[in-house]
């Protein structure tokens, strides 16, 4: 007796009364349904409703009657749900209702949503991951999907958030589960989630009262002691309690911890203690909600109690539901004689199952038992699932170590980069994406290899000299070194020693503590869990795709809390799903039926599509095959031959940047970087307006023909098999022409006659003299020029002349089946004759590329010359290009650049959405590249419509490519804000 005097005096002095509370959200509600729903109820059944038993959806018939018979036999108060799946829970759990006089409080641990137990649904990041993020109201959005998600599969009570401070780095049960160790910022995030679960009708639970941090063993398991202090135990442990039950916290559950300084009875589980439930939570601590046990099956409390006596043992300490009952006969049994022996009074039964009804109500059990399983799937896998899950992983990585500022990776030029996977042996979406941005060479080990599997992959990774390793299939257990063996960690530590590497963990933090050497590695970064998005964020973040602003939550030995270097702005362009934007399917499906429409009409056998709206791909699509009779189906890594978007992507690229840098002056004539053209109609040519297609040049001349007898036969001497000193500039499979016949093709054009200068005319010819001006200068062949300078130096790994010199023919799509000219299928080799016969080389052709890279440019361009941290070109100069021609009032193109029609009397290139401001070009193969600094749009269409042969334009008829570009537009403008996406 003087033991509990005395630790009453104690609890008032550290725990005194609590600050004004909001109360639970049940508490005060209309009674009338209640008070009906008691009355119908004997004391029997009354203290029925005080029992939460465990079901099952994945188990037999043998299981469901035992439940039926424990509702219609007792009518317990409620379940909570376990292993399953969502359609078989849903049904079970509305024939449960069913069979139920009162109807029943359904739970479930859904800590991270129902796939906590059920298949076949969202999961969303533990807590920890959240802990990481510095955007705490994703959390409250979190919180209330999870409630949407509960709802549609009939759950009222959802067992989280986890309060616990876990300061613990050997914590087995807890960990992960934690929003860290920082006892504010637990309180804090708790509450976004307890919010989000309870704005939504479903009752928030936190747990695991009084504080399950910092321990070392599993209540699961065993009887954990917290031997600590009441004072640390009340300005530590149940600091987030009490900030959250001043906030209108639901329930609660408690937990089986001893805790001396509570309870010094030997061997009893707080959840058995009236000291810590009575006398503390609701007394000391006011409480007014739901007081849960934890599960009653748990060693923690099982192995001192047995079934019946346990369960009387919890009422009598003061806890208002049952959980996870074993024997619920026997309980009933046990608890009405400890009514019987006045240790607890009917009264205190009835007041406990009248709170329980209150929750009912508040829950909406009033009016709707059942919940609906048609289109269920579609109810709980949403938009918003994925808006948040991708949100929620973007927002946590946290960039632990980033020496000399290697991330991101802004030079992939100079990198021969190895990746390496500790864990998974096959490629996952984090090689996947890496490889979008680096070319990598892909190594995978588990993590139990043979000591001689490592040291010979130290030795194959001295030939690079970059190294990304990313480990991964780890597990929860500290005394299991989280899933890495001694010899995975020894070659880490190894390894980070030897070459510059960036080591990224999709794994519990604590595991750092496991590592002697992370110090020394290049970076690290941590994702936390591993899964599809994690990984994808994780490997946007090497490229610069994605903004990190994550903090550690937790202290290890390498890192304290709170590190985490941010990286304020993304640099790369990013590939999302299109909600993340707010952009709906039902638009973008429209997409998918004209370009599909386009390959049935023989418009063109396949294309590829890329759309980028501020920075980010929300559109990345490929249709069709390489040919129509073919078996070669088209991938976003298949490369098109891009004709004419080849004088925006290589010529205009290479005169922006020698503009910028003074060394050419487009108000000079092309006399003055040409004196060979002196005395000819060409000399006083302005640079300017050749660029602009008004300087009187003819729109192509088919130099080829010259080359031909008047059957279409070879001329002798002109062309042969091999490659020879003469024969040096190849056109076609096994087929060169004489080098020297560059100089004709030279001295044709400038013998030719001038049309009217001042006007129009679209012309190819002016890029030849665009190439020579650039080569004279730069002293350089344009490809080597524009390769050397910009695509390899950007990661452009696609954009090049001669593709044949880099890919495999299989990964170029063809273009012509040429019977005029080079009698054969044109695969590799440049459709336009003319660049052909420049050995593949032209101002105005010859360029290949996929639609991605494409996209890169034309997003550097929009963005006036930057990418990827560097400032490529001049923004004035890039803005001298892309706009009107200020001098020529009769010609709406920019430098080199195509815009769009103002004058609605007339044609347009694109469609009448695009703003002014808005440039590209297209190709005559069936290509479009176009920006839109007004709406920051990129859009990017690849075909070969001239398969098999260009006589027939069906794709410029079909007018599909301006149909996209339309319905693009009208995507951005419908799309929805992210706050009402979450709703």
């Amino acid at each position: 007796m003087k033991k509990i005097i005395s630790l009453s005096i104690l609890l008032s002095f550290f725990f005194g009364k609590m600050a004004a509370q909001i109360q639970p959200p049940f508490l005060n509600l209309e009674t009338k349904w209640v008070d009906s729903v008691y009355a119908s109820l004997n004391p029997d059944e009354r203290l029925a409703q005080l029992f939460m038993i465990a079901a099952w959806s994945n188990k037999d018939m043998k299981h469901v009657r035992q439940i039926d018979s424990l509702i219609t036999k007792y009518n317990i108060g409620g379940l909570i749900f376990m292993q399953g799946g969502p359609v078989r829970q849903t049904k079970l759990a509305n024939y449960y209702q069913s069979r139920a006089k009162t109807p029943l409080l359904m739970s479930i641990d859904g800590e991270f949503g129902l796939a906590m137990r059920l298949d076949s649904t969202t999961q969303y990041p533990r807590q920890m991951t959240l802990a990481a993020m510095q955007n705490d109201s994703l959390i409250y959005y979190m919180g209330r999907q999870i409630a949407h998600e509960c709802k549609a599969v009939g759950i009222h009570v959802n067992f989280a958030p986890v309060a616990d401070v876990n300061n613990n780095p050997n914590n087995p049960v807890i960990s992960m589960r934690s929003f860290g160790e920082d006892k504010t910022s637990v309180a804090k995030k708790s509450y976004l989630y307890m919010k989000g679960l309870q704005d939504e009708h479903v009752l928030a639970c936190a747990k695991h009262f009084p504080g399950h941090g910092d321990t070392d063993k599993d209540s699961h398991k065993t009887l954990p002691i917290v031997p600590y202090s009441l004072e640390r135990l009340d300005t530590l442990e149940l600091f987030p309690f009490k900030y959250l039950f001043e906030r209108g916290l639901g329930s609660i559950m408690v937990a089986h911890l001893f805790i001396p300084q509570l309870d010094t009875t030997k061997n009893l589980p707080s959840t058995l203690s009236k000291n810590i439930v009575q006398k503390l939570l609701k007394e000391r601590m006011n409480f007014k909600g739901l007081v849960f046990t934890d599960a009653l099956n748990m060693k923690g409390a099982a192995d001192y109690n047995k079934p019946g006596m346990l369960d009387t043992k919890a009422l009598l300490a003061g806890n208002d539901m049952l959980l996870f009952s074993e024997d619920v006969p026997k309980a009933m049994e046990e608890i009405k004689k400890a009514i019987a022996n006045n240790e607890i009074t009917q009264d205190e039964i009835d007041a406990r199952c009248k709170k329980i009804l209150k929750v009912k109500y508040w829950c909406g059990l009033a009016k709707n038992k059942a919940a609906p399983t048609r289109l269920l799937s579609e109810e709980i896998n949403t938009s918003a699932s994925v808006i948040l899950n991708t949100k929620l992983y973007e927002s946590a990585i946290t960039l632990l170590q980033n020496k000399n500022n290697l991330l991101p990776l802004l030079k992939p030029d100079t990198l021969k980069i190895a990746e390496v996977s500790v864990g998974v042996t096959d490629k996952n979406m984090f090689s996947q994406n890496l490889a979008q941005y680096f070319k990598t060479d892909f190594f995978g080990v588990t993590h139990n290899e043979k000591q001689s599997v490592y040291d010979t992959l130290l030795k194959k990774l001295s030939a690079y000299n970059m190294v990304i390793v990313q480990v991964n299939k780890t597990n929860q257990k500290p005394d299991d070194n989280f899933g890495a063996n001694p010899q995975s960690i020894a070659f880490i530590d190894s390894l980070v020693k030897l070459k510059p590497t960036a080591v990224v963990f999709f794994s519990n933090p604590y595991i750092f503590n496991k590592y002697k050497n992370l110090q020394s590695a290049a970076a690290v970064i941590e994702g936390y869990e591993y899964n599809n998005y994690s990984q994808k964020a994780a490997s946007d973040v090497i490229a610069g795709a994605l903004a990190v602003s994550g903090k550690l939550p937790v202290t290890t030995t390498p890192f304290k809390r709170n590190t985490g270097i941010i990286i304020p702005t993304a640099i790369r362009l990013q590939q999302v799903a299109p909600i993340v934007l707010g952009i709906q399917k039902k638009k973008l499906a429209q997409i998918d039926s004209i370009a599909q429409k386009g390959i049935s009409d023989k418009c063109y056998p396949g294309c590829q599509i890329v759309a980028v709206k501020d920075g980010k791909i929300f559109y990345c699509k490929s249709f069709g095959k390489y040919t129509y009779e073919g078996t070669d189906t088209v991938t976003n890594q298949s490369i098109y031959d891009i004709a004419s978007v080849t004088k925006v992507a290589s010529s205009a690229l290479a005169l922006m940047d020698l503009v910028g840098k003074k060394k050419i002056d487009v108000d000079q004539k092309l006399v003055h970087y040409l004196p060979e053209l002196k005395k000819t109609n060409k000399e006083n040519i302005i640079i300017k307006e050749m660029l602009t297609h008004q300087a009187g040049l003819p729109a192509w001349i088919p130099f080829y023909q010259s080359t031909l007898n008047k059957d279409n036969s070879f001329k002798p001497g002109y062309y042969n098999k091999i490659k020879t000193p003469i024969f040096s500039n190849q056109v076609g499979d096994s087929l060169f022409i004489r080098a020297d016949f560059t100089d004709s093709i030279y001295q044709k054009i400038a013998a030719g006659k001038l049309g009217k200068r001042g006007e129009y005319l679209y012309s190819d010819i002016g890029y030849y003299y665009t190439k020579k001006i650039i080569e004279q200068i730069t002293k350089t062949p344009l490809n080597d020029y524009v390769q050397q300078n910009f695509y390899s130096k950007m990661g452009l790994r696609s954009l090049c002349y001669k593709p044949l010199n880099y890919f495999d023919k299989k990964q170029i799509v063809p273009t012509e089946n040429d019977t005029k000219f080079r009698k054969q299928l044109v695969q590799g080799y440049v459709h336009d004759p003319g660049a052909a016969l420049l050995g593949g080389v032209g101002g105005h052709a010859g360029l290949f590329a996929n639609a991605t890279d494409l996209a890169t440019l034309m997003q550097m361009y929009l963005n006036k010359g930057k990418y990827a941290g560097k400032q490529w070109l001049d923004s004035n100069v890039v803005k001298e290009f892309t706009q009107k021609c200020l001098y020529c009032p009769k010609n709406r193109r920019g430098l080199c650049f195509e815009k769009p029609e103002n004058d609605p009397k007339k044609e347009s290139p694109v469609t009448r959405e695009c703003s002014p401001l808005s440039f590209g070009h297209s190709g005559f193969t069936g290509t479009l590249v176009w920006a839109d600094p007004a709406n920051g749009l990129v859009y990017i269409f690849l075909s070969n419509r001239v398969y098999p042969n260009a006589d027939e334009n069906k794709l410029a008829k079909s007018g599909i490519r301006s149909q996209i570009h339309k319905l693009l537009y009208q995507a951005i403008d419908e799309a929805k804000p992210l706050a009402e996406l979450l709703k």
